[in-house]
């Protein structure tokens, strides 16, 4: 056996379970640090408590020589022997008598070791209890088992060390069973059949909370998040239901709180009254191992050149696409806006084939100048003149139009943000926008993906549809009668936070992937194909077009 180097940290015996089932996903949890707790996880956890039946011993080992450390399920005397055994919520393998799988043979056999090393001259047997039917089943802790071990922690110091992710399975029905899968993505490395099974869930599992209500307090109770506004009852929510706090304005959140958030992964983040974005508290920080290969892929040249111009024609063709549906049924307005499509199709076609991120940079600003010279033709004549387009204007806006643009463009920013952190890349280091203000590049390329179909298309229909009461949902501030900065009342950032999120939740077929999704876990999955392109399978980043 070879002891590993004391610079080189212990492997969980939890760690060898992973191996056996699926070297990819040994590497993300033990490599990547990227661990998801899904619905059966938490099972497997009631389990182990209500297995706590005062006659069980649960212990702490670890050792040097074999290089794991772990905890006992369970341990016990029985007949002059130490009786290691593993509790299992599953199945056993089908059989007269049933079996062990191969990962829980190896699990339960490494704790066996590092009991018979803790207990020298004791003898140890190994079992595993399955739960779904009753049956327990012995391991032997033979040569054999001993060898297996000692290979699956030689493997896993191999992988370690490598740095490389191993590829996915070739075994399908593993994926389905993964609590991983939606990070892993292995059906976009396979090829597609009507057989593929979806492993990238439609919408989000958790919610996202907004607080506006100036004096609101944020705080936290046992395991639940609580929301106090003043002359009104509590709102209380389970942390585990959350997926991110959002702040807007004077909300207060206690020391607890931030605690419990950053305990269950819930990401924090502050606007300004104005409906500015501040910045946030990570809900997830992504492993050294991910950020340097982010840092190394992006320091080609060529590589940042294609991801730019795939970003640039994705983003300029939904602007085209935008002013050609909105347009399609008013031949007047399609009239008006001929010149600059016609505009439009020269810069998508010419971003296609340019050469390096500065020529893209001035045909995606020639683009955005013809779309919104044509956004307002895309407008009701019914809607009041005082939410008409007239020219763009950001810090300050100066009209409630752009108000309620820069509202949502900064929630899709959260969005992006929130995404790029749980993927675990570094936002500050992007392939198109230059560094500036304190926006990482990266949030600013991926924003160009969503602006149309997140902020641009529901603030437009909501403005067509009569939404908005330009006296109650704006504060407008003015001197010598000449407006110097519009933006949201509270009740108008929680109508847009409402319309916001509704869009969010709106599902969406893929035409590259084959499937519907949420535009919610549309940003995340656009996140991490675009890792793909770096440590996966690259092609399908910025392919999703509007229809």
């Amino acid at each position: 056996m070879n002891a590993p180097s004391t610079a080189e940290a212990q492997l969980r015996v939890q760690s060898l379970h992973a191996l056996e089932y699926c070297e990819r996903l040994f590497f993300l949890e033990e490599v990547e640090e990227l661990r998801v707790a899904d619905a059966a996880v938490f099972a497997g956890r009631r389990l182990h408590r209500e297995l706590d039946d005062g006659e069980r011993l649960s212990m702490d080992l670890s050792s040097e020589a074999i290089g794991l450390m772990g905890k006992l399920d369970a341990m016990r005397r029985r007949d002059g022997a130490l009786v290691v055994t593993e509790e299992k919520r599953g199945r056993p393998v089908p059989g007269a008598p049933p079996g062990a799988w191969p990962s829980d043979q190896l699990q339960v056999a490494a704790y066996g070791l590092l009991l018979e090393e803790a207990f020298p001259g004791e003898r140890v047997e190994c079992r595993v209890r399955y739960h779904e039917p009753a049956a327990i089943v012995p391991v032997n802790l033979d040569t054999a088992m001993r060898g297996r071990v000692l290979a699956a922690v030689e493997r896993a110091r191999v992988l370690r060390r490598a740095g490389v992710r191993p590829p996915v399975t070739s075994e399908e029905r593993r994926c389905a069973r993964c609590s991983l899968a939606p990070v892993c993505l292995p059906e976009e490395e396979r090829e597609h059949s009507p057989e593929t099974p979806r492993l990238f869930p439609e919408h989000e599992v958790r919610q996202i909370v907004h607080v506006t209500t100036p004096g609101a307090r944020v705080g936290r109770l046992a395991e639940e998040l609580s929301v106090t506004v003043k002359d009104q009852p509590d709102v209380r929510i389970g942390g585990k239901r959350v997926s991110a706090l959002v702040l807007h304005g004077a909300v207060q959140v206690s020391a607890q709180a931030i605690a419990m958030c950053v305990e269950e992964q819930i990401g924090v983040h502050w606007f300004t009254g104005g409906g500015v974005y501040l910045g946030s508290l990570g809900g997830q920080v992504g492993s050294v191992h991910r950020r340097v290969r982010q840092f190394e892929a992006l320091r080609s040249g060529e590589l940042k050149v294609g991801l730019a111009r795939r970003l640039v024609a994705a983003k300029v063709e939904a602007q085209l696409r935008f002013l050609l549906r909105g347009s399609r049924d008013h031949e007047e307005s399609r009239l008006r806006i001929g010149a600059h499509v016609r505009d439009i199709r020269h810069c998508l076609s010419a971003a296609r084939s340019a050469a390096d991120a500065s020529s893209m940079r001035g045909l995606e600003g020639a683009a955005a100048a013809r779309y919104f010279s044509a956004l307002g033709e895309l407008q009701l004549s019914s809607v009041d003149e005082r939410l008409r387009w007239g020219r763009r204007s950001r810090r300050p806006p100066l009209d409630r139009f752009n108000a309620l643009l820069g509202f949502f463009y900064s929630l899709v920013q959260r969005d992006v943000q929130a995404a790029i952190v749980a993927v675990g890349l570094d936002p500050a280091f992007g392939f198109f926008h230059e560094p500036r203000g304190s926006i990482g590049p990266l949030v600013l390329d991926l924003m160009e993906l969503f602006r149309v179909p997140l902020a641009d298309m529901p603030v437009v229909a909501s403005i067509n549809r009569q939404t908005w009461d330009c006296d109650v949902d704006f504060d407008v501030a003015t001197r010598a009668g000449v407006t110097t900065k519009v933006w949201l009342s509270a009740t108008g950032r929680r109508k847009a936070i409402e319309i916001y999120e509704r869009r969010r939740q709106e599902s969406w077929k893929h035409v590259q992937l084959g499937y519907s999704l949420s535009y919610a876990r549309l940003v995340e999955l656009e996140v991490r194909l675009l890792e793909k392109e770096w440590s996966g399978s690259p092609g399908l980043f910025a392919t999703f077009r509007l229809r």
